[in-house]
């Protein structure tokens, strides 16, 4: 079993920044990969990052790439969404999620594919 507690949301102005924290607990954060989704009022949830567990693999959304960063620090059991130059189309709850995987390489880019979840922090742009 894993605990995942987002932080970092919040209410910034267009062109802004945040960055999001994901803190694990009850089991090692680096057996498992990471995703950060969102999900916009009336939308389906949506992957915006993924990284694998040694860190050496990203993958970011074409809607936020250039902008978005997704990072991790195994020692803190700690991964990070660093999100500039906000836009208003950001605005949504975001979720951290991790899947057990037994390589260090792979990606999971499929909501289905990630076992547990946090409860969300809400991200606001305003324009």
């Amino acid at each position: 079993q894993v605990q995942l507690v987002e932080s970092g949301g919040g209410l910034v102005q267009a062109g802004g920044s945040l960055r999001l924290s994901c803190a694990a607990s009850g089991r090692t954060f680096s057996s498992y990969t990471m995703g950060w989704f969102r999900q916009a009022p009336g939308k389906e949830r949506e992957l915006v990052a993924a990284i694998s567990r040694s860190g050496s693999n990203t993958y970011h959304a074409e809607a936020v790439k250039g902008r978005f960063t997704i990072s991790r620090d195994n020692a803190e059991n700690t991964g990070y969404l660093q999100m500039n130059n906000l836009k208003p189309e950001d605005t949504a709850v975001y979720y951290c999620a991790t899947a057990r995987l037994s390589n260090s390489w792979s990606l999971r880019l499929s909501e289905d594919e990630y076992n547990y979840w946090g409860q969300g922090t809400q991200v606001t742009v305003s324009s």
